[in-house]
């Protein structure tokens, strides 16, 4: 198999940075804090978020881009209670699964399994327009994951 291309080994790049930067996020946070949810309506908690993080991920890397079917229920990703040790090492695990998906990713092909009503969305044409679309939420919830840190650390008032 040949060397990925410039621009492929940046993607996979950034993409374990940002996943790599929400696992450390959610490893700074207190066991205690780690199932809490903000004052707000809709709130998630961290733990939440990384399980969403780790489904999201292998939804798209592996289901849509490779065909190989990930279980996952979506709803009960932001529902979740789990100790902050079990959601860790879920997401080593579901890191190291990301990872060989890429390294089993054909960038410039379409995707294998396109999910019904997203096949027009224009990063739907390559593997690597999918992947980028994981950037693009991985990205999102590392800064709700950091707000939410950052909130449930503020000294009471």
């Amino acid at each position: 198999m040949e060397s990925p291309a410039p621009g492929e080994q940046i993607l996979t790049t950034l993409l374990l940075e940002k996943f790599d930067q929400l696992t450390e996020a959610l490893a700074s946070i207190p066991p205690e804090q780690a199932n809490s949810l903000l004052p707000v309506q809709g709130s998630n908690s961290p733990v939440q978020l990384m399980l969403h993080c780790c489904g999201m991920m292998r939804r798209w890397s592996s289901t849509v881009n490779l065909g190989v079917e990930v279980p996952r229920d979506r709803a009960a990703e932001f529902t979740a209670v789990m100790d902050k040790e079990a959601a860790l090492q879920l997401a080593s695990d579901a890191r190291k699964s990301f990872v060989n998906d890429l390294a089993l990713t054909a960038m410039h092909d379409a995707p294998i399994a396109a999910p019904p009503g997203r096949d027009s969305e224009y990063w739907m044409a390559t593997c690597e327009g999918v992947l980028m679309h994981v950037l693009e939420e991985l990205c999102q919830h590392l800064g709700h994951l950091e707000i939410t840190r950052d909130v449930l650390n503020l000294p009471a008032c």
